[in-house]
């Protein structure tokens, strides 16, 4: 597709905003999202998962909590993933994602089913995924303040599944061999490598998200391979920040650059 061909798919589709949603840009090979203003909007977190995650060419990846689409978009654009299959479980959110999809061409890559993750069985057959990606929910429902926008609460707090929810699905979904990749809050990393390793998922590749050099981590990346051997590699830190600046490292992930 050439770019003038591009720009104006992108013109056409426009109108397809509804009230209260914005279009805005990834900034990566011209990727465009439909979000809500007041409701669930992306963060830098997905956008490293990204680049953590390995993917060969004609495997199968399955995101688990969609959301707004963003990781499926994403990797449609930095890997040859023959299939790309978004699980949400919000229905106004799965119709964005359809939408961003259609806006940015990637129909025959990307699938985005609405369901609940709970329910995998009756969505997705059993190890039928070679990769599964998911951005948890990081907060339990008794920890923080809960968002009073229903997806902004889903997607911070456990309302509809917790990690125990996203590992087991991600275990029905992945043969031997299949990689699991996580971004999840580093003070629950115990209970994360527990759960994992529970449901016969190895953690195999371990890198802590830092805000800046000398600060505690804050997120951490987690790849985990069923029935992998024992064997864990810890990666150098990330930080997120040079000075006032995102660090080189970080625009990196935004270009379409592997961390």
């Amino acid at each position: 597709m050439t770019a003038d061909l591009h720009e104006n798919r992108q013109a056409n589709r426009e109108f397809e905003l509804q009230s209260g949603e914005t279009l805005d840009d990834l900034r990566l090979g011209g990727l465009k999202i439909i979000q809500r203003k007041d409701g669930y909007r992306f963060s830098l977190d997905p956008v490293l998962l990204c680049a953590f995650t390995r993917v060969a060419a004609e495997e199968t990846v399955v995101d688990l909590g969609s959301g707004s689409g963003i990781i499926p978009l994403l990797l449609a654009k930095r890997c040859d993933a023959a299939r790309i299959v978004g699980v949400e479980r919000q229905s106004a959110m799965a119709d964005r994602s359809r939408r961003s999809v259609q806006l940015n061409g990637l129909e025959g890559r990307i699938t985005i089913l609405q369901g609940d993750l709970r329910q995998i069985r009756s969505l997705l057959g059993a190890e039928s995924a070679q990769v599964v990606v998911a951005n948890p929910p990081f907060r339990k429902l008794d920890s923080g303040r809960l968002s009073p926008r229903s997806e902004r609460a889903q997607a911070r707090h456990e309302v509809a599944g917790g990690l125990a929810d996203f590992v087991a699905a991600a275990a029905y979904l992945l043969g031997t061999g299949g990689r699991c990749y996580l971004v999840y809050l580093a003070e629950r990393l115990a209970e994360l490598l527990d759960l994992l390793r529970q449901a016969g998922l190895e953690p195999k590749r371990l890198r802590c998200i830092h805000s800046r050099a000398g600060q505690a981590a804050r997120m951490v990346l987690v790849e985990s391979r069923r029935g992998g051997g024992v064997g864990l590699t810890v990666e150098a830190p990330l930080y997120v920040y040079d000075g006032e600046h995102y660090s080189a490292e970080v625009l990196r992930c935004y270009s379409g650059g592997v961390s």
